[in-house]
């Protein structure tokens, strides 16, 4: 059973996250799932631009640490929405975590609902954000990011858009989307592939530069010692052993 459904209304395809049982994360199965999906909405031509959503209450909640994708797949996915010669959509309902925050990044366009909320975990389970870096980094504000990215703090959609996280934010996200989708069917698709061309440069820079170190990193991290202790108390519901 597919993790990724698929549909379209007036040129837009709509890509929903469906793995309810473990809060969308990226898996393996949901990494290739999402990858197969991305490729054929850039084969078709009737696909003007793409929509990324979600089941559930969490648009994903990061790695899954059971069933994590090969480093090089996910770092691969990340640069396919990237690339795409078609503008991709975040529509956020709800929480992100960690890996799912290199999603939106990665996204052309990012709106979420009010009630979503953000944190990038990776520090209080002993690895660092390295991959999702790589689309996060060119495009939010630095000191925003050094603080969360630190800290691990849990943080909202007001501050996801002041951040650079997001794009906008709205009581109700289908109202604050209405304007981009609309504008979206409104463009060429030469136009819309040639101005995110445009916008883009800067963050494939950072994929052809820094993608093979920070995967070797993100691998080096997830085998150490710190990293299994943190994975196991994240698990087993309790605090890590440095916590003080």
């Amino acid at each position: 059973m597919t993790l990724v459904h698929t549909a379209h209304d007036r040129a837009v395809t709509t890509l929903t996250l469906d793995s309810p049982g473990n809060r969308n994360a990226l898996s393996a199965a949901l990494v290739g799932d999402l990858t197969d999906a991305l490729t054929r909405c850039g084969k078709d031509g009737d696909v003007r631009a793409v929509v990324l959503t979600h089941t559930g209450n969490t648009f994903s909640a990061g790695a899954d640490l059971r069933e994590p994708p090969h480093p090089d797949a996910f770092v691969g996915l990340l640069r396919q929405i990237v690339e795409l010669p078609k503008p991709v959509v975040a529509r956020v309902t709800g929480h992100v975590r960690a890996g799912g925050l290199g999603l939106l990044g990665a996204c052309d366009i990012a709106a979420a609902s009010l009630e979503a909320t953000f944190a990038f975990t990776e520090v209080r389970i002993g690895v660092a954000p390295a991959v999702i870096s790589l689309p996060l980094l060119p495009r939010t504000d630095p000191r925003a990011l050094a603080r969360y990215y630190l800290t691990g703090e849990r943080f909202d959609a007001t501050e996801a858009v002041r951040a650079g996280l997001l794009t906008a934010a709205g009581d109700d996200v289908d109202v604050t989307l209405e304007p981009v989708l609309d504008g979206l069917r409104r463009s060429s698709p030469q136009g819309l592939a040639e101005t995110k061309s445009l916008l883009t440069a800067k963050v494939l820079e950072a994929f052809d530069r820094d993608a093979a170190e920070l995967t070797a990193l993100s691998a080096r991290l997830f085998s150490s010692a710190q990293a299994r202790e943190g994975m196991t108390a994240f698990l087993e519901r309790r605090d890590p052993v440095w916590v003080v």
